[in-house]
């Protein structure tokens, strides 16, 4: 990885990385951490604040401090909650705006070729047991194609790159050269990102570490969806409930608990889902004879509305209003 993409990567100047560098090659003392009375002495106030009010910016923070008889600057609570990771950063609102742009490229001009955008996801699949297992795995959004699935009793960062590197190595495997190398110009050698990668914006998503992997990738660009907005990623949704329902009511053997190895959805990567609780829409069996259909209630007559004055059905009387005399 060159120098410029590592800094790129850590968000910080490349400038400031050199000397560094420079600095720890001549054997200097690196300078710091420096002492922060101010701080420490509100600290304790501010994350007490801050941890009963979520939603509480570092200016009320600082009145409801001020008030408890602290003597610190707006400045020294929003450091605080800088160093505890509680604020929002300044560039909160860009990043939300760069992704939306993202997603709007990603999908602005529809894939006309296999491996142009993919969907990752996790899915949970109860056993028999009581147990769950995570599957996380990779569909393509032109051909649907489901790559192999990784499975896991966790849905962490590092399943998640298990499951990436599991569906590109399948990829190569079948175009027969890597990404990198299509990816590559052959004139100018430069490396133009040719497969987006979509998914939502859970946790495993936004750490460091599947970031990171996807920067050492440059034939990879990665796009999260809109928060709470699993239809933007429906390919691979509709792909895991396909694994849930429909390879239940193919199979036709006496064993009611297993998914069957030959439907065309799913390919071979159900044979490692098998002993796997269907879902109550579809039932061990025939959804009529397992599930049988609740009676409707008895029948009750619709009460009729009747009118105040009996001696005139079908015709309301307006009370009259009746004039006092002195």
């Amino acid at each position: 990885m060159s120098t410029s993409r590592f800094c790129q990567l850590l968000d910080v100047p490349e400038r400031t990385w050199r000397r560094w560098q420079a600095h720890a090659r001549a054997g200097r003392r690196p300078k710091g951490p420096w002492p922060q009375p101010a701080r420490d002495q509100v600290r304790e106030a501010v994350l007490r604040h801050a941890g009963q009010h979520p939603s509480w910016g570092h200016r009320k923070i600082w009145a409801m401090c001020a008030y408890d008889g602290y003597t610190a600057s707006q400045a020294t609570v929003m450091r605080v909650l800088q160093d505890e990771g509680m604020l929002l950063s300044t560039n909160y609102t860009k990043e939300r705006r760069d992704l939306a742009g993202q997603r709007k490229k990603a999908f602005a001009i529809q894939p006309t070729r296999p491996n142009e955008v993919w969907q990752l996801d996790f899915s949970a699949y109860e056993t028999v047991a009581g147990g769950t297992w995570q599957i996380a795995g990779c569909r393509d959004y032109w051909s649907k194609y489901e790559f192999d699935y990784h499975l896991s009793p966790t849905a962490n960062q590092y399943d998640a790159i298990a499951a990436l590197e599991a569906a590109l190595a399948e990829a190569e495997a079948m175009v027969g050269t890597t990404l990198l190398d299509l990816a590559t110009d052959t004139v100018t050698a430069e490396i133009t990102p040719i497969l987006t990668i979509v998914t939502d914006n859970g946790g495993p998503f936004r750490s460091f570490r599947f970031q990171a992997f996807i920067a050492t990738h440059p034939e990879l660009r990665h796009v999260r969806t809109r928060v709470r907005s699993p239809g933007q990623n429906g390919s691979r949704e509709r792909g895991f409930g396909t694994l849930n329902t429909k390879s239940c009511t193919a199979n036709q053997s006496t064993t009611p608990w297993t998914y069957s190895a030959t439907s065309p959805t799913t390919a071979s990567n159900t044979t490692a889902c098998a002993h796997t609780r269907p879902s109550p829409s579809t039932g061990p069996r025939r959804c009529t004879s397992a599930w049988p259909t609740r009676q409707s209630p008895p029948f009750k007559p619709r009460k009729s509305c009747q009118l105040l004055d009996t001696g005139q059905r079908g015709r309301r009387r307006w009370p009259v209003r009746r004039k006092w005399r002195a």
